[in-house]
């Protein structure tokens, strides 16, 4: 997918020095869901500032910033979504004697922003990479959240041993993921509308903001895991024959 001159890709800005105690920072995630089987990805809609947006939210004490970035994707969204393991460039380090050889997809955040809140607040937010659930983890979530009175269920994780293809292959034809209403949790939620939109188009409508290339590069991660999967199944085969 290109890019014009006029839509240039944000870089990353100088490392710096800083430091905050915890009453001065607040941590937040955000995330780009997507719908593998057709395309799409989750974008949100303010109907009263008319901006559009990818859900985000401080991730609640004691939580994960990816859980954060699933459940604030949820509440602002109203899509049950999970973390997409994909190939990324990344500074950290595999697992120290891990049981099971390192996946070359992972779950990094895609960006990271720091922003300030106040002149002696910091707030810092992790971008993150999604999808819907397929049908039958939709169906366990909702009948587990239905049992809690309704509370957020953290959803099952992407397996580890499914590729991308047996992954769309879970859901029939012309599937359309669930968009749960009201799963705002103030006001403000109350007044946003989200939408399956294709890559592009929800690139254009997020344009000029770091957000656009979080979905891009998203798209680019799939893509190539999708290519992986399929040059490691050619090889297999060839090796078989």
């Amino acid at each position: 997918m290109a890019t014009s001159t006029s839509d240039r890709r944000p870089s990353s800005n100088n490392p710096v020095i800083a430091n905050f105690d915890c009453a001065h920072l607040t941590i937040g995630a955000g995330v780009a869901i997507f719908h593998l089987a057709s395309s799409r990805v989750v974008v949100c809609y303010h109907s009263v500032e008319h901006y559009w947006f990818l859900p985000k939210g401080r991730r609640d004490a004691g939580e994960d910033s990816g859980t954060g970035a699933e459940r604030e994707g949820f509440e602002e969204s109203g899509y049950r979504n999970r973390l997409l393991p994909i190939p990324l460039r990344h500074r950290q380090p595999q697992a120290h004697n891990a049981s099971t050889p390192a996946s070359p997809f992972v779950t990094e955040p895609v960006w990271t922003q720091l922003m300030p809140v106040t002149r002696s607040a910091q707030y810092i937010l992790f971008w993150y990479i999604a999808e819907t659930l397929p049908p039958d983890a939709e169906d366990e979530s909702s009948q587990q959240s239905s049992n809690q009175d309704g509370a957020y269920r953290i959803p099952p994780p992407f397996p580890r041993d499914i590729t991308l293809k047996d992954r769309m292959a879970l859901e029939q034809e012309g599937y359309e993921p669930v968009r749960h209403p009201n799963t705002g949790v103030d006001e403000e939620e109350a007044l946003y509308e989200s939408y399956l939109l294709p890559v592009e188009e929800a690139i254009h409508k997020l344009r000029r903001t770091l957000m656009a290339d979080v979905v891009l590069r998203g798209w680019e991660g799939i893509c190539a895991r999708k290519e992986m999967e399929e040059q490691g199944f050619e090889e297999r085969r060839d090796l078989a024959t």
